[in-house]
């Protein structure tokens, strides 16, 4: 996992659409993304990148769960076959969560593969 993001309203379907500050820094920000009438709320989102191809929302939830709550998960997959394209995003309701996830989670072996 590499970056703690504002939610993107179009979540990227390539790794060079993925923002990062570089390679291997952490890039974390908080987003106000809530409605006009100025009740904003906060959340993040972490982008995890290496996975395994056999890893699914499911198990990323129970992983990531146990730091926060969860608000969703996409793991990225090709449009066509439905095939892992071995990255996925973990939305967090708080941006506190996200970044514990990412201070305790950072290159967490997923099926033996550090992510």
């Amino acid at each position: 996992m590499s970056a703690v993001t504002a939610p993107p309203t179009e979540i990227p379907q390539t790794p060079t659409d993925i923002p990062m500050d570089n390679q291997m820094g952490p890039n974390i920000a908080g987003g106000n993304v809530g409605p006009s009438d100025n009740q904003a709320f906060h959340s993040a989102s972490l982008y995890v990148g290496d996975l395994a191809p056999e890893v699914n929302e499911g198990l990323l939830f129970e992983i990531f769960n146990a730091v926060g709550p969860v608000s969703s998960i996409r793991v990225c997959r090709d449009a066509i076959t439905r095939r892992s394209l071995g990255y996925a995003y973990v939305n967090f309701h708080q941006v506190s969560d996200a970044e514990r996830a990412l201070d305790t989670m950072n290159y967490t072996m997923i099926k033996a593969k550090p992510c």
